[in-house]
């Protein structure tokens, strides 16, 4: 039944919403942070230069392969693969991604891995102008030092105010 994966898609979304910006927990919170930020920079990394077959392949691996994707404006994947073919024609060569670092945050999921949050900006390949951006979710389960991405929202996409893409694109 299709509805029940969109209130499951409600109800992760009201769930990450209510997250509190960071969690208490100290040192180790600092380093689920910075864990998560530096996997961040690497998916998109690879993402940002997946016109690229070998980058299109290292972007996919961060992902299970039964992955859920949601998209406000392009639906839901339920797969890696329906997801990444969505990325190389949709996505590669025509724009970039970069995170706005002040809106990152991550909150640890017990006894599985982490949520992290943030804004990220979207940048066309062609002009180098960055012109729109949208909230987005993403769900890492960390299995024995290997984490990998399990769910995804990605909504809220909207204009921006223009800016020239940054040097270093999607750090």
């Amino acid at each position: 039944m299709q509805s029940t994966p969109v209130i499951a898609a409600a109800i992760l979304f009201t769930l990450v919403a209510a997250l509190p910006a960071t969690a208490a927990g100290g040192d180790d919170d600092a380093r689920l942070r910075e864990t998560l930020h530096r996997l961040d920079r690497q998916v998109f990394d690879a993402f940002n230069r997946c016109a690229d077959g070998d980058e299109l392949a290292k972007h996919a691996a961060y992902f299970a392969s039964d992955v859920e994707f949601y998209h406000d404006n392009g639906g839901v994947t339920w797969s890696r693969d329906a997801m990444i073919g969505n990325t190389r024609q949709h996505a590669c060569g025509r724009y970039t991604r970069q995170l706005v670092e002040e809106s990152f945050r991550v909150s640890p999921v017990k006894d599985f891995g982490a949520i992290a949050t943030g804004v990220h900006r979207f940048c066309q390949s062609d002009t180098n102008q960055c012109e729109g951006e949208a909230e987005f979710a993403m769900v890492w389960r960390n299995t024995d030092g290997k984490w990998e991405i399990t769910r995804v929202l990605s909504y809220g996409h909207r204009a921006a105010a223009p800016t020239s893409m940054a040097h270093d694109a999607g750090k």
